[in-house]
Order: structure tokens, then sequence, then C-alpha cells
């Protein structure tokens, strides 16, 4: 196959809110991300490319110390839009894995910015990653993330 045909990287990931502004606070200081740039876009180019009927979005790139972007999108209309799903388990919900240093201390922090752990931190038991510390944390969105510290 033509390796033009085929992805070649994730550019990035992106994540419906209800607040702009909290997002922002949560990936910024909760998270140590970076704010890269905000912008806000409207009309029928929104119903083109996602195709949903809002009239604007108001969006913001941030930005991990590994370089990977998250796109944070309010939509105008968005409270008509749904919400995601409360359970890790329901179809269709998805999860951001991040590797962390310290679990503990960023559960601390983050729960101080309004998320909350799931679960408790737990030890994967076997195969490749045996040891390494996980658990999924959620905030007001239900955007769910999943902590891993690798076992050293």
């Amino acid at each position: 196959m033509n390796s033009s045909h085929m992805v070649h990287a994730v550019d990035h990931i992106g994540f419906a809110v209800s607040s702009l502004e909290e997002a922002i606070r949560f990936w910024t200081i909760g998270l140590g991300f970076t704010l890269e740039r905000q912008s806000e876009m409207g009309g029928s180019f929104i119903l083109q490319v996602t195709g949903t009927a809002d009239p604007s979005v108001r969006t913001a790139i941030v930005k991990g110390p590994d370089g990977s972007r998250v796109e944070l999108l309010e939509y105008s209309q968005g409270d008509r839009h749904g919400i995601t799903p409360p359970t890790a388990s329901a179809i269709g919900s998805a999860h951001l894995a991040l590797r962390v240093q310290d679990i503990y201390a960023v559960l601390e922090r983050i729960e101080q910015a309004g998320w909350k752990a799931r679960g408790k931190p737990q030890a994967i038991p076997a195969g490749p990653r045996k040891g390494t510390l996980v658990v999924y944390v959620t905030g007001p969105d239900h955007i769910t993330l999943e902590l891993m510290q690798a076992n050293e």
C-alpha cells in the first residue's frame, strides 16, 4: 500500500467541554500543560467539518511536556448535544492515558481542580507493564483520563 494513503501521526486529541476556561485551568494548572493558542470559529465551517449544526465554537490548544496536543472545544450549544457517558465501560466512551512520575501527587493536585479518581491506583498484575500503577480519573464533563506511573 502507498504510504501516502496511510495515517502517519496523531496530531491532537480533542474534547468537547462545558467551560473552556475551567478546562484550560485544569489542563494547565492541574496537569502542567501550556496554553498554546485559543481561537473561535463559526458558520457553515463547523457544520461542514463536524456535521454539527452549532453557530460557534471556542477552542484552545494545550501542549503537554512531551509536545502532545489536546484541543478543548466549547460549542455554543454544547448542552443541546448531550454529554459523555458517565462510566468508562459505556459504548463510545474513550479515555486518554497520561504518564506521570508520582501518581499520588498528581491525584492530589487534580482533585484540587475538581477532578476525582474513579478508584484507587493499582499495579498492573502481569504482562509487559507489570507493576505500573494505573487509575482512572474523571472531571465535570465526564472526560476520563488514565494516569500511569511506570514501575522503575
